[in-house]
C-alpha cells in the first residue's frame, strides 16, 4: 500500500516547536494490547501519518515509541524529527512537584529525549497516586493552575516538551492559565465534530492564538451512556457524501479541518487510516457548510460521568469547576 500525500502542516504558537500535522492517530484503546498499539501505530506511519497521540493514562506511550523506533530502523521515517508525538500530564500528576517527574516518566516510555507537545489532560486535580480510572470522587482536590502551568513552561525550557498546551480546558479555565502565563498554551485537545461544534470556544481560541485539536471527531465516545453515533448516523453528513463521493467519516474530518482544527483519529484499520488522510485534495461546498451548521448539537463525553464513579462525593472541589460543557 503506497503512502499517502503528506499532511498539511499547522505552526504552533512557540518557539521551539516544529509545524504540527494537521491530523493525528489517537492510541487510546481499552483494553490496551501493547503489541496492537505498536503495530498499528507502525501501520499509520507507512500510509503516511506523522502525528501521533498518547497519554500517561492511555499506557500507550511504550507501544508508541517502540514503532517510532522501528519506522527509523526499517526506514519508515528517516529521522525523530519527521514525527510529531504528543503526550498528556494525567489528573494524579497534577500537581506542581510532579509535572517534571512525570514527563520524564512518559519521555523514558517513548524512549525519545523529548515530546512534540505535552497536554494538561484536563482541568481536574486527583490525590497523587496511581492512574485509576475511574477515579474516585473524594479524590478531587483543587487545582493549582498558576503552579501547574509554572511547571509546564520549565518542561518547555528545558527543551523536554518542544510545545506545551491543554486538554478539556473551557474559556473560563484557559483563562486561569492566560493570567498566569508566560509561555501561553499553543493546542487545546477537546471534544470536536459536526454534531459538537464548540463555536464559543473555536472563537475564543481563535482570538488567542491557541490552536484545537479534535478527539473524538466521527462521535465515538460512549462515555455518557449515548445511544448511537451523532456524526457517523448523521442524515446530513450521509447526503453529502453519497453527492461527493466520500465516506461518512471523510466528510466530518474534512469539515473539521475546513474548521482550522485538527482532528485526532482512533482507528487501528490500515485501509481507514489511510482513508482518514484523503481528506486535502477536496473542498466542502458552502451549501455543505450550511448544512453541517444546522446539524443538531449534543455534547457526548460529561466530566463527571467519564472520570469519575458513581460513588463517594466531592469534598474539596465544586463540580462545576471540573465540568466540561461548554455550549
Amino acid at each position: 500500500m503506497a503512502p499517502t500525500a503528506a499532511a498539511p502542516e499547522v505552526a504552533l504558537r512557540s518557539g521551539n516547536a516544529r509545524p504540527m500535522p494537521a491530523i493525528g492517530m489517537g492510541t487510546s484503546k481499552y483494553p490496551l494490547v501493547p503489541e496492537t498499539t505498536r503495530d498499528a501505530v507502525l501501520a499509520a506511519v507507512e500510509v503516511g501519518f506523522r502525528h501521533f497521540d498518547t497519554a500517561s493514562l492511555y499506557g500507550s506511550e511504550r507501544s508508541v515509541g517502540e514503532a517510532v523506533v522501528q519506522a527509523l530502523r526499517c526506514g519508515l521515517v528517516a529521522s525523530r524529527e519527521e514525527v510529531f508525538i504528543t503526550s498528556k500530564l494525567w489528573c494524579t500528576q497534577c500537581h506542581p512537584h510532579l509535572v517534571l517527574p512525570s514527563l520524564r516518566e512518559s519521555l523514558q516510555n517513548l524512549q525519545l529525549e523529548y515530546v512534540d507537545l505535552y497536554l494538561v489532560h484536563l482541568p481536574v486535580c486527583l490525590k497523587p497516586g496511581p492512574a485509576a480510572f475511574p477515579a474516585k470522587r473524594e479524590d478531587a482536590m483543587p487545582f493549582d493552575f498558576e503552579g501547574v502551568w509554572r511547571e509546564m513552561e520549565e518542561c518547555h525550557r528545558l527543551g523536554l516538551a518542544k510545545a506545551i498546551g491543554v486538554s478539556n480546558f473551557t474559556t473560563r479555565h484557559l483563562d486561569k492559565i492566560l493570567a498566569a502565563a508566560t509561555v501561553p498554551p499553543a493546542v487545546n485537545q477537546v471534544e470536536l465534530n459536526p454534531a459538537w461544534q464548540q463555536r464559543k470556544l473555536r472563537a475564543y481560541c481563535a482570538e488567542k492564538g491557541i490552536h484545537v485539536t479534535a478527539y473524538s471527531p466521527l462521535g465515538g465516545q460512549k462515555w455518557s451512556g449515548t445511544e448511537g453515533n451523532a456524526v457517523l448516523e448523521s442524515e446530513v453528513l450521509t447526503e453529502i457524501a453519497k453527492s461527493r463521493g466520500k465516506s461518512i467519516a471523510q466528510v466530518a474530518l474534512r469539515w473539521i479541518y475546513e474548521q482550522g482544527v485538527s482532528p485526532i483519529v482512533k482507528s487501528f484499520s490500515k485501509e481507514r487510516l489511510k482513508q482518514n488522510l484523503e481528506i486535502f485534495d477536496w473542498e466542502l461546498t458552502d451549501d455543505d457548510l450550511v448544512k453541517i451548521s444546522q446539524i443538531p448539537q449534543k455534547k457526548i463525553v460529561i466530566a463527571a460521568n467519564g472520570i469519575f464513579s458513581t460513588e463517594g462525593e466531592f469534598t474539596s472541589v465544586d463540580l462545576l469547576d471540573i465540568e466540561i460543557v461548554e455550549e
